[in-house]
C-alpha cells in the first residue's frame, strides 16, 4: 500500500515516513524543500526496498492543493493519508500580519478538508482493513491562548472535523480508520521556526517525533479517534475539558501576560 506524508521532510513527517517505509509502504513524501524530501526518500528507499516518491509543492497555495489531490483520487493502491503540514505564529492577532494568518487557515483547515476529501474519495469505496486518514492536530486544539489564536482555533477545527467524519463512516459500517493526533511539545523545527525558547518548557514535556508517530500508529491500529501522545498530555487534556470555561480563561489570559513576546 502507498501512504502520502504532508510535511514529510522532517519532523513529525519525517518520523512518519521512516515508521511506514519500514512496514513496507510505499510512500510519498510532500513538502516544500524538494532537495529534503529527496534525500530522505532515497534512505528509505535504500533501506527498506520500497518505493519512495517526493511531490515539492505549497499546500498553502490552491495549485498545490489541487495538484496533491488529483493524485490521491487516483491512486491506485492509496492506504494512508498523513496531513502534518503546518506550521505556528506567537504574536498578538491583531498586531500579527494577516499574510500569516491566512496562510495557516489554508494550510491547516482548506488544505485538510480538500486532501481528505480526495483520500476518502479513493478509499471509501474500497472499504479496506488498515485504510484510513491521520490528521495530525495538536493537544493544543483542546483550548485557547493568546498570540496563538490562529493555531489553537484551527487545530480544534481539526478535532471536530476528524469526528465528524469518524461518525459518518462508522454509520457506513466503513473499515476505513481516521484519528486525529494530538501530541505537545515535540521536539522537531516546528518551535525553532517561531523562535521559541525551549528552556521556557520543563524537559519532561518534551517528546520525540520517533514516540509521537509510534503512538499514533498504536492508536491507527485500535481505530482510536483521538490519539493524545504521552501521560502527561493526556492528564493535560483530561484537565482542560472538565473545567469551566471560566477558569481556563483566566490561566490563558494570565500565561499570555506571563510570556508576553515583544516586539519585533
Amino acid at each position: 500500500m502507498l501512504a502520502v506524508i504532508t510535511g514529510g521532510s522532517a519532523g513529525i513527517g519525517a518520523a512518519f515516513a521512516r515508521r511506514l517505509g519500514a512496514r513496507g509502504f510505499d510512500l510519498l513524501l510532500v513538502a516544500r524543500r524538494e532537495d529534503r524530501l529527496r534525500a530522505l526518500a532515497a534512505e528509505i528507499s535504500a533501506l527498506h526496498h520500497v518505493n519512495a516518491d517526493t511531490l515539492a509543492v505549497d499546500l498553502a497555495c490552491d495549485e498545490g492543493v489541487r495538484k496533491l489531490a488529483e493524485y490521491l483520487r487516483s491512486a491506485p493502491d492509496l492506504g494512508i493519508l498523513v496531513n502534518n503540514a503546518g506550521f505556528g505564529t506567537v504574536g498578538y492577532f491583531f498586531e500579527a500580519g494577516i499574510a500569516d494568518q491566512d496562510r495557516m487557515h489554508r494550510l491547516h483547515v482548506l488544505a485538510t478538508m480538500t486532501l481528505t476529501h480526495a483520500a476518502l474519495e479513493n478509499l471509501f469505496p474500497k472499504a479496506r482493513q488498515g485504510t484510513g486518514v491521520i490528521n495530525v492536530s495538536s493537544v493544543a486544539a483542546f483550548g485557547a491562548s493568546p498570540q496563538t489564536v490562529s493555531y489553537h482555533a484551527t487545530k480544534a477545527w481539526m478535532n471536530a472535523f476528524t469526528e465528524g467524519l469518524a461518525m459518518e463512516l462508522e454509520g457506513r459500517d466503513s473499515p476505513v480508520t481516521v484519528q486525529a493526533l494530538c501530541p505537545g511539545f515535540t521536539l522537531s523545527e516546528f518551535h525553532d521556526v517561531i523562535r521559541m525558547d525551549r528552556s521556557r518548557i520543563p524537559r519532561s514535556l518534551w517528546m520525540t517525533p520517533d514516540f509521537v508517530v509510534q503512538e499514533s500508529l498504536r492508536g491507527f491500529a485500535q481505530r482510536k479517534l483521538i490519539v493524545i501522545p504521552g501521560w502527561r498530555y493526556k492528564a493535560i487534556a483530561g484537565f482542560m475539558r472538565a473545567m469551566p470555561i471560566s477558569w481556563i480563561r483566566r490561566l490563558s489570559i494570565a500565561a499570555g501576560r506571563r510570556y508576553r513576546q515583544p516586539k519585533q
